[in-house]
């Protein structure tokens, strides 16, 4: 894969991701090409068991997937799983089946979220398709319109219930390179007011009369908080002021290789889907050795025979499959691997 480039206003030629450059290439481990060739196995049976429908999670116990219609907020993960398959094989038939789950993907393109980002970014980034590359413009304009000047982000909207004006961590990654796709100063803005907003705070609510207030969802202890909010950072590291942002990405990193689902009950829940998203944090960072370490962690504790990502946690506060493969958490694994493999390059 070529570098993603941003295409906004005075984006040409910038590397999507902060990595730093070292000028040598380093061997992949030797348990890495195994795993993700095991993962894009199980992709090939998930496809065959969900057909045009998109996978959400799936029981530990038997390994069926709950699956959607439309693909909620996880579309775009699968259909990049679909397009790392393709990849992968070099198969028509692969490229082919990618091809037409991102175009499905198309009706998310004027749907009032911010969701849009890890939609149909992560959706069409690895797509090597004009007619992804053609709905990611779309979709980057759509969302520019949807742009607050005033309170200088997109909102989360109302897609999915709740208040619309909300700032939160899973509004970051995806929308800000999308955005800068249309608007590099957009992309900023956006960027850097969920990091004064949301760092630390779960996520804070636009009220007409007192300006921002908590809100009660996600949780500040949320598991995924930190992990998007890094990997937001990391999305734009080469393209903002790498030196101020790389200062949070310490604040932003988890202690823990695999952190428990909510930080307040460190004995609940795991949540490999937070790790697997800091590690390709980490490697768009330049911070190989660590995110090695996390990608080893998940692949010896944590990867099935049959190539899922288990223990993540999709919702622990309401008991949503609080112990399951997710398709993101596999997509990121998945991700991870195909850079240390060379499958992927930045």
């Amino acid at each position: 894969m070529s570098t993603p480039e941003w295409a906004g206003p005075g984006g040409a030629g910038r590397k999507w991701a902060g990595r730093e450059e070292t000028g040598r290439e380093e061997a992949a481990p030797e348990w890495a090409a195994p795993a993700l060739a095991a993962m894009l196995g199980r992709v090939a049976a998930v496809r065959a068991e969900v057909g045009e429908r998109f996978p959400l999670f799936a029981d530990p116990a038997d390994g069926r997937w709950t699956t959607t219609r439309r693909g909620s907020w996880t579309g775009g993960f699968w259909a990049g799983l679909l397009w790392l398959r393709a990849r992968h094989t070099g198969e028509a038939s692969d490229r082919q089946a990618a091809a037409a789950c991102t175009a499905r993907l198309a009706d998310w393109v004027d749907t009032d979220t911010a969701a849009r980002g890890l939609i149909l970014w992560y959706g069409t980034v690895l797509a090597d398709d004009e007619a992804a590359r053609r709905l990611r413009d779309r979709a980057a304009h759509a969302c520019l319109k949807a742009f607050d000047p005033e309170l200088g982000l997109v909102p989360w909207g109302s897609a999915f219930g709740g208040p619309r004006l909300v700032a939160r961590p899973d509004a970051v990654p995806g929308m800000v390179p999308l955005l800068a796709v249309a608007d590099a100063e957009a992309a900023e803005s956006h960027l850097w007011t969920h990091l004064e907003l949301c760092r630390g705070n779960g996520a804070m609510r636009h009220d007409p009369s007192t300006g921002w207030v908590a809100h009660p969802d996600p949780t500040p202890g949320w598991s995924r908080g930190r992990a998007w909010l890094l990997l937001a950072v990391a999305e734009a590291a080469g393209r903002l002021d790498a030196a101020e942002l790389r200062d949070l990405t310490g604040e932003l990193t988890h202690p823990l290789p695999v952190p428990p689902a909510d930080d307040a009950d460190p004995d609940g829940p795991l949540d490999t889907s937070a790790a697997a998203i800091t590690a390709v944090a980490l490697l768009e960072l330049g911070r190989r050795q660590e995110a090695v370490a996390v990608l080893e962690e998940l692949v010896r504790v944590h990867l099935a025979e049959d190539g899922g990502l288990r223990e993540g946690c999709y919702d622990r506060v309401q008991g949503v499959a609080v112990r399951n493969e997710l398709v993101w958490g596999d997509y990121f694994l998945a991700v991870g691997l195909a850079e240390l493999t060379g499958l992927v390059t930045r």
